[in-house]
């Protein structure tokens, strides 16, 4: 059964890490192509940053 190659484990594993691989670079290049997306990426960024300025402002007026 030559037209069944990727039923050996060998083959399988290639086949895998290329489809991975390609899918990974799709997604990185439909992230970064859009101008848009990319400048609501950039700004999105320092969201986790936000809640600390916010808890350390909070504190300060707490403090006096």
């Amino acid at each position: 059964m030559e037209w069944a190659w990727w039923s050996q484990a060998a083959n399988l594993k290639t086949l895998g890490l290329l489809i991975f691989f390609v899918t990974f670079c799709l997604i990185v290049l439909w992230l970064y192509s859009n101008k848009d997306r990319s400048a609501r990426l950039e700004e999105q960024k320092n969201i986790p940053f936000l809640d600390e300025e916010r808890d350390q402002e909070a504190k300060d007026k707490s403090n006096g």
